[in-house]
């Protein structure tokens, strides 16, 4: 199913379009996406950060987290490697080396889930209202950074157009806010899904794309080099299935 053009309906319906999009991307990552040592939750809250989904790994001892391990007892795994099997997508950037002096030097807040498990990954689906102003664009754009000095893996998804506070998109905005180097989008593909690595420098797997494409898996990493497939297609179509008629017609309409 092509991306539609979600600036032609009203705050209200995109916003409960965004809800179960998020849900079903939860439900798909538990229903056996995820390792089985990790889950993801929907909309939790953790210090700064308040993330559209959150995966989370189970406790684990002090050499067992330092190590990142992905495997169950009988020694399978979900997650794909990336010297096996590097993410497609068209942009791969690395940070300028100063980022990471940059980074290590800030003060951070360490964030961990009340249960005492570990966040590893977060998923944030982009709203109007994240770009409505440049203060509510500076608020995520902080968020995203917060999550990165914190060693937190991050995918953006962004089903909007770049616009006055984002003209490189929300990829460009963020590279920008790091001081992680230059990214300018191409002409004719306004929106965005990008997956932040937290590799030493940190690594953006890029995706810019447009209204009538078809969504691809992103990369959701785990640790620096493991990653599962994030299903945006098929979450998508769950998401829209729930769509009501009316505002079907709407965003359907030809232009």
């Amino acid at each position: 199913m092509p991306m539609h053009d979600w600036t032609r309906v009203i705050a209200g319906t995109y916003h409960d379009f965004h809800n179960a999009w998020i849900t079903h991307l939860k439900e798909a990552l538990n229903a056996g996406l995820l390792p089985p040592a990790y889950y993801a939750l929907g909309e939790q809250r953790s210090g700064d950060i308040g993330p559209d989904v959150i995966a989370l790994r189970t406790e684990r001892s002090e050499s067992e987290v330092a190590g990142f391990p992905l495997q169950d007892d009988d020694g399978q795994s979900g997650a794909i490697a990336v010297a096996d099997a590097p993410p497609r997508v068209r942009i791969r950037q690395e940070a300028f080396e100063e980022l990471a002096f940059y980074l290590q030097r800030q003060r951070t807040l360490v964030i961990r889930h009340s249960s005492g498990d570990q966040i590893v990954a977060l998923i944030e689906i982009i709203s109007p209202a994240n770009k409505h102003t440049r203060r509510t664009l500076d608020a995520f754009l902080d968020k995203i950074a917060a999550a990165l000095r914190d060693r937190i893996h991050v995918l953006v998804i962004d089903p909007l157009p770049a616009g006055r506070h984002d003209p490189d998109g929300l990829h460009g905005a963020v590279w920008d806010r790091l001081l992680a180097g230059d990214y300018q989008r191409p002409d004719d593909l306004p929106l965005t899904l990008v997956s932040y690595c937290v590799t030493h420098p940190i690594t953006a797997y890029v995706e810019p794309f447009c209204v009538g494409n078809p969504l691809p898996n992103m990369p959701l990493f785990l640790t620096r080099d493991q990653y599962i497939p994030t299903p945006l297609e098929f979450t998508y179509m769950q998401a829209w299935a729930g769509v009501p008629h009316r505002w079907r017609r709407v965003i359907e309409a030809e232009a």
